[in-house]
């Protein structure tokens, strides 16, 4: 979905998250406000809701962050540790370019979260994605759709502070879903 203003956005999440749950819990409209605020708070050019028919929507947040210097992936896994975090993978997206990725899982409680992030080699920025999802179930499914997704990430010219990517099969920006 597009961010306009943070309540705008939410408003938008909400009416994905309703639809895709089929009731009005008050529980949503907390969780919808919080994640758009989030994802205004940190500059994300992207918010979507990730959906799949076995598993609880989740949602992917993602931006383009300007860094230093060209960032070696390498180097982010020095950085990451804890008890949650579960794998630590590195590898090339399908584009070409490097990628590290991090799934974390509560020690306690539900839930889960994957993080990746694509460097650009050729320019000091990266891409982050964050894909969350609150209860965890379906959470290889979601996963997958969302890896699917950053796999076909390409950044834009120099100048410019936007990753594009393709979804698969012409997937709806408003909800990917399989």
């Amino acid at each position: 979905m597009a961010l306009g203003t943070p309540e705008r956005t939410a408003a938008e999440l909400l009416t994905v998250l309703r639809r895709l749950k089929g009731t009005h819990d008050p529980g949503l409209e907390v969780s919808a406000t919080q994640a758009a605020e989030l994802a205004h708070q940190h500059g994300a050019g992207l918010l979507a809701v990730v959906e799949h028919r076995d598993a609880d929507p989740a949602l992917l947040m993602a931006g383009v962050v300007p860094v230093d210097r060209p960032t070696d992936p390498g180097e982010l896994g020095f950085h990451l540790d804890g008890p949650a975090i579960r794998e630590v993978t590195r590898g090339e997206t399908a584009t070409g370019y490097p990628v590290v990725i991090v799934e974390r899982i509560p020690v306690t409680g539900p839930g889960a979260q994957l993080q990746v992030v694509v460097t650009d080699p050729d320019h000091p920025r990266i891409a982050v994605f964050t894909l969350h999802s609150p209860t965890g179930r379906g959470w290889l499914e979601v996963a997958g759709i969302a890896g699917r997704f950053v796999s076909g990430v390409e950044f834009s010219g120099a100048g410019t502070r936007s990753a594009s990517a393709r979804p698969p099969g012409g997937t709806s920006g408003r909800s990917a879903r399989r």
